[in-house]
């Protein structure tokens, strides 16, 4: 009896070891510096005056890593657990603001890391479905043809992304109506990014891991980048 029940015992020991170690794995939330978000004319910026289903883009956490902001036409609730390229499980919490239909999310594809520059986009937020696209109210990225939906923590709903977009954090104030970035939750790609991007970065004049602080500008996509692709 006292054999078995150090087994039993040491059963009970190594798992609950293992569900330590699960939950040890579980993504918990970065959090960077709080960022109020502004517009163009450094003005807080109103949740209720966003326009809806508008690319917006502003850098956080870094001045040169993209995120956009949306403002969807419907709620975005709490998801389901998602997880990292890794395994790694999170949970998402939904949308900000009135309806809870503000979302922001890192704009690096889980993919090849194509993002907005200056110059040019290959990922956006599309409303309409097209030949290359089956979904509509979709973040498409056109390099590989990957697919999030930005009303469930960037799920993959298409191409060969091996993970959600990461996403950005905010807090909304309802007295005041504003919107600011806190941190990052799920898959960040801050690493690899930089270490592919880097040097074309400091070609263009753009340290960068210079954290942001205290604000972050808001603007349209179309105001950001000269041309926009479409598939």
């Amino acid at each position: 009896m006292r054999r078995r029940a150090f087994l039993g015992l040491c059963a009970a020991s190594a798992a609950a070891a293992g569900a330590r170690g699960l939950a040890a794995a579980d993504v918990s939330p970065s959090h960077y510096g709080r960022a109020r978000l502004v517009d163009a004319q450094g003005a807080p910026l109103k949740a209720a005056a966003l326009p809806v289903d508008r690319n917006l883009i502003f850098h956080y956490p870094f001045s040169t890593t993209p995120c956009f902001l949306l403002k969807l036409g419907r709620p975005a609730k709490p998801s389901a657990r998602l997880a990292t390229a890794d395994k790694r499980a999170y949970e998402w919490p939904g949308g900000v603001g009135p309806g809870r239909a503000i979302v922001a999310y890192s704009a690096i594809c889980a993919h090849q890391l194509a993002y907005p520059t200056r110059e040019i986009s290959f990922i956006s937020y599309r409303t309409e479905k097209s030949a290359r696209n089956r979904h509509a109210n979709v973040i498409h990225c056109c390099a590989e043809h990957s697919q999030y939906d930005p009303a469930e923590g960037a799920r993959v709903l298409a191409g060969p992304a091996p993970q959600p977009l990461a996403a950005i954090l905010l807090e909304h104030d309802a007295a005041s109506d504003g919107l600011t970035a806190i941190g990052t939750l799920g898959g960040e790609l801050f690493n690899q990014f930089f270490a592919k991007y880097e040097r074309k970065l400091a070609i263009e004049g753009a340290p960068a891991r210079v954290p942001v602080t205290a604000t972050c500008t808001v603007i349209e996509l179309e105001n950001y980048c000269r041309q926009q692709v479409r598939c």
